[in-house]
């Protein structure tokens, strides 16, 4: 799950089920009730009919949580990480970093530096978009040291500079969900 959209979905479906939560954030679900096989077979095939994914490895968990972790720190919240983000995120997840990278890299076919650039740049394409912030603001708001590393790139990811990109009239953003 990676927007608000997603969790509503899923707590349509849960309520379908007449199954109660405790949670539903990015990522996890927490179920007030043991699940029959029935029924968990049920809900991973009605998540599944609505594009989302029931997931039982613990790999593959930890993946998605590392995605979260990612789409959080990048896409909702103004606060600014001031520690080194594999720590962070090393913290975060409870496990050494290094384990975390390979694993990332392994499954998803690129690194989490690569996948946290990419959020970045959505990111950035979006407070462009807006219109609110000029690119020095921007720069520091998304953690770049200066506004040349951000313009460096945003053009090296997407062939465009910034406010090049600004005067585009067809401005092609990607969802969250297909980075």
């Amino acid at each position: 799950m990676v927007s608000n959209r997603c969790k509503m979905a899923v707590k349509e479906e849960l309520k379908k089920l007449g199954l109660h939560y405790i949670l539903v954030d990015l990522g996890e679900v927490d179920i007030m009730e043991i699940i029959s096989m029935e029924k968990r077979t049920l809900l991973k095939a009605n998540l599944l009919a609505v594009g989302l994914e029931l997931m039982d490895d613990k790999k593959a968990m930890l993946i998605e949580k590392i995605k979260t972790v990612i789409i959080e720190m990048v896409h909702h919240s103004d606060e600014i990480i001031k520690v080194n983000f594999s720590d962070y995120l090393s913290e975060k997840m409870n496990h050494d970093y290094t384990y975390l990278s390979n694993l990332f890299s392994e499954v998803q076919g690129t690194t989490i530096e690569q996948y946290i650039i990419s959020h970045k740049v959505e990111r950035i394409k979006e407070l462009v978009i807006y219109g609110e912030l000029n690119i020095t603001e921007i720069a520091w708001k998304m953690g770049y040291s200066s506004v040349a590393h951000l313009s460096s790139q945003f053009k090296k990811v997407t062939g465009l500079t910034p406010s090049h990109f600004k005067q585009l009239k067809d401005k092609r953003r990607s969802p969250i969900e297909d980075i």
